[in-house]
């Protein structure tokens, strides 16, 4: 029957191309997609929840029932944010949905798409780094069978991806030849969170040189 697994943020860059990687891949069997909005796509594993908000999932907890991962792919920009809202809308949503899952599907292997350069200290300089290494560090507090935190770097396109911007398009392959050492594609993103949940990894943070072993490896 193959995994099961939750994508959230499929609306967005990198879940998008996690979505694509996981509808194309045999050793998956089903695709639930958590958002606020539907991803627009159809196929025969996907199946889509539409929740207007991630702090009142008691009513749907059930359909989080029985599955193997959690990709956790949904976030947005600190630009033009302070301290208090990028913490609501990265923190205190993303530990209440892990809340969620954990609650229904304890064994399930939780990915988290954090970011290059977040501060697990929780106490450096840059807002966003605290916050995201807060929640980092949360969640692997949390008691998940196992919990990941991918920081991809920039992430080339997945061919099929819709939702990219203009200037993404134009702009990242020119960042990827420059500076490869922090480049991996959404391709190596997707197969390595499904490595992840088929086979694990020895370390619960993941840079790009992780992202790549895990995705290079025989699921």
């Amino acid at each position: 029957m193959g995994k099961r697994v939750i994508i959230t943020g499929a609306t967005g860059y990198v879940g998008e191309g996690v979505l694509l990687e996981c509808l194309a891949d045999p050793s998956i069997g089903e695709v639930l997609v958590v958002g606020r909005k539907s991803c627009g796509r159809t196929h025969t594993k996907l199946k889509e929840l539409l929740v207007q908000d991630f702090f009142s999932l008691g009513a749907v907890a059930e359909r989080l029932r029985g599955y193997d991962g959690c990709f956790y792919c949904a976030g947005v920009s600190s630009v033009g944010k302070n301290e208090a809202d990028f913490t609501r809308l990265t923190y205190d949503t993303t530990i209440a949905f892990a809340k969620a899952v954990h609650g229904a599907s304890p064994q399930a292997t939780f990915i988290y798409v954090s970011g290059g350069g977040t501060d697990s200290s929780e106490k450096g300089k840059l807002m966003w780094a605290r916050v995201k290494g807060r929640t980092e560090n949360d969640l692997a507090r949390m008691g998940f069978a196992r919990q990941f935190n991918f920081r991809p770097g920039i992430m080339t396109l997945t061919p099929g991806m819709r939702n990219p911007k203009w200037w993404m398009r134009a702009l990242v392959p020119i960042f990827a030849v420059v500076m490869p050492w922090a480049t991996c594609s959404m391709k190596q993103v997707g197969q390595a969170m499904i490595n992840a949940v088929l086979q694990g990894y020895a370390k619960n943070v993941l840079d790009v040189k992780d992202i790549k072993a895990l995705a290079t490896v025989p699921a």
